[in-house]
C-alpha cells in the first residue's frame, strides 16, 4: 500500500525545504530594483533564480549553451542532485567529451521558475510574509521561465547563446527562447516536444493536479505552514504522469504481466503485478525530491504554452524573419509529443524560411527516450552542434591546440 512506504525522514524533509531558498548550486538574485514581470500581470520582486555552470566561457563569450530541464527536471543536469545524491539527469548527454561537450562548451543550466531547488516558487519564502508563497505566486508560463533565465545569462554577461537545448518542457524553452530572443540565440535544439500542449496532455495534468489538491495533507496549499505534505496525491500525480513517458511496447517488454513477488494473484489490492509495484516506488521516490505545489505550477505552465497564440494562430509567423539555426528530434514511440507535433514546427520553420534539421529516431522506449541511451540521438546532436560551431566561428579542441 502507498501508505505504508510513504514515509520522509525530518532530514529529507529540511534539506528540500532549505534549497528552496538556499540551493547548494550558484544563485543569481535579483532585488526590487530588477522586478520579473509575468504574463499573469503582477511582477515579483526581490526574486531569485538558481543555476549550475560547466566548463569554461571563452573570451569573446559566444560558446555557451544553456540545457533548459523537463517537467520536474533541475539545474543539476551533469552533477549531483543534493536532495536525492543521485547523478545529474543528463550526463550521458553533457560533460566532457560527450556531445553536448563541456571541454568545449560554457553550459549553463537553471531550475525553471515555479520550480522548487532555488529558483523563486511557491515554496520559496515570500518577503511581504515571511513564509512560503504557497498559492499566492501568481501562475508563471514558459514566457516566464524563459524570460527569468533571459535576465540570468544577461546578468552573466553573454549577450548571445550558442545553443538552448532541451527536452520536452525543455523543449517548449528552446523554442520559447528562439520566438521571444531571435537575436539571442544562434541555434537551438529541441527535443520530444511540442509547439503547444493538447488537450489529452492538458486532460493527464488535470488528473494530476487534483489527485494533490484532493489530498487532505494539501491544505489548500499552506501545507508547509501546516507542517504537512500532501505525499500521497503527489504520488498519484506521479503514477499517473510516468505512464505517459513510456510506451506500451515498453512497459510490456520491461513488466509483461507478471507478478511481484508471488506465484499466483493475492485476490485484494496490494501490488500483485510488477507494473503496479514499479508506479508505486516512482511515486514514492518522486515526492521525496519534489514540492507539491511546483507540481501544479509546472504542468499548468506547460498547460498554457501555445507558440502561435500571439501570432495569429499561425506558426511560421512566430519564426518569420529568424536567423537562429534549428534542429528538431522525435521519437516513433513518443505519444505524449509524437511527431506530428514536431513536423508542424519544421514546416513552420520552413514557410519562415529558417534553417532546420529534422530526425524521427526509432525507439520502442516512448517519450523518456531524450533521455535514455540512444546513440543515434547523441550521433545527431553532436553533428548539429558541431556544424553549427564551426558556422559561429567557436573552435574545436584540436583546432585551439594548433593555434
Amino acid at each position: 500500500m502507498l501508505d505504508a512506504t510513504l514515509t520522509e525522514t525530518d532530514a529529507q524533509a529540511s534539506l528540500r525545504r532549505s534549497e528552496a531558498d538556499n540551493p547548494s548550486s550558484l544563485v543569481m538574485r535579483f532585488g526590487t530594483d530588477a522586478p520579473l514581470t509575468l504574463d499573469a500581470g503582477p511582477a515579483i520582486a526581490p526574486w531569485q533564480i538558481a543555476y549550475q555552470t560547466y566548463g569554461e566561457l571563452n573570451a569573446d563569450r559566444s560558446n555557451a549553451i544553456l540545457i533548459c530541464h523537463a517537467l520536474t527536471g533541475d539545474q543539476h543536469v551533469a552533477s549531483t542532485n543534493p536532495v536525492t545524491g543521485k547523478p545529474g539527469w543528463w550526463t550521458l548527454m553533457v560533460g566532457p567529451g560527450r556531445p553536448i561537450d563541456t571541454d568545449r562548451f560554457f553550459v549553463i543550466c537553471s531550475n525553471v521558475l515555479g520550480g522548487c531547488l532555488g529558483t523563486t516558487g511557491p515554496a520559496s519564502t515570500n518577503p511581504d510574509t515571511g513564509q512560503p508563497y504557497g498559492l499566492d505566486l501568481p501562475v508563471v508560463t514558459i514566457a516566464d521561465m524563459v524570460r527569468a533565465q533571459a535576465m540570468l545569462v544577461t546578468a552573466l554577461g553573454i549577450d548571445q547563446l550558442f545553443a538552448v537545448v532541451g527536452g520536452s518542457m525543455g523543449g517548449m524553452q528552446a523554442l520559447q527562447w528562439a520566438a521571444s530572443y531571435p537575436e539571442r540565440v544562434f541555434s537551438a535544439v529541441a527535443i520530444a516536444t511540442s509547439y503547444r500542449h493538447s488537450s489529452q496532455n492538458i486532460a493527464f495534468h488535470e488528473v494530476g493536479r487534483q489527485a494533490v489538491m484532493a489530498d487532505p495533507d494539501w491544505c489548500g496549499g499552506r501545507y508547509l505552514e501546516a507542517g504537512r505534505n500532501p505525499k500521497k496525491g503527489l504520488a498519484v500525480a506521479r503514477m499517473a504522469a510516468h505512464i505517459t513517458y513510456m510506451s506500451d511496447r515498453s512497459l510490456h517488454q520491461k513488466f509483461g504481466r507478471n507478478l511481484q513477488d508471488r506465484e499466483a494473484v493475492a485476490f485484494g489490492f496490494d501490488a500483485d503485478f510488477q507494473i503496479e509495484s514499479y508506479l508505486r516506488h516512482q511515486g514514492m521516490s518522486f515526492v521525496d525530491r519534489f514540492d507539491a505545489n511546483s507540481y501544479l505550477y509546472v504542468t499548468r505552465a506547460t498547460d498554457y504554452f501555445d507558440l502561435a497564440a500571439d501570432h495569429g494562430g499561425v506558426l511560421a509567423n512566430v519564426f518569420r524573419g529568424t536567423k537562429t539555426r534549428f534542429c528538431l528530434l522525435s521519437f516513433t514511440s513518443d505519444w505524449l509529443y509524437p511527431t506530428a507535433e514536431s513536423r508542424a514546427v519544421v514546416h513552420a520553420l520552413n514557410a519562415a524560411g529558417a534553417p532546420v534539421s529534422f530526425v524521427e529516431i526509432d525507439s520502442d522506449r516512448g517519450h523518456d527516450s531524450f533521455l535514455l541511451d540512444i546513440p543515434e540521438q547523441f550521433r545527431i546532436v553532436r553533428g548539429f552542434l558541431t556544424g553549427a560551431a564551426r558556422a559561429r566561428g567557436i573552435a574545436g579542441p584540436a583546432e585551439e591546440d594548433n593555434r
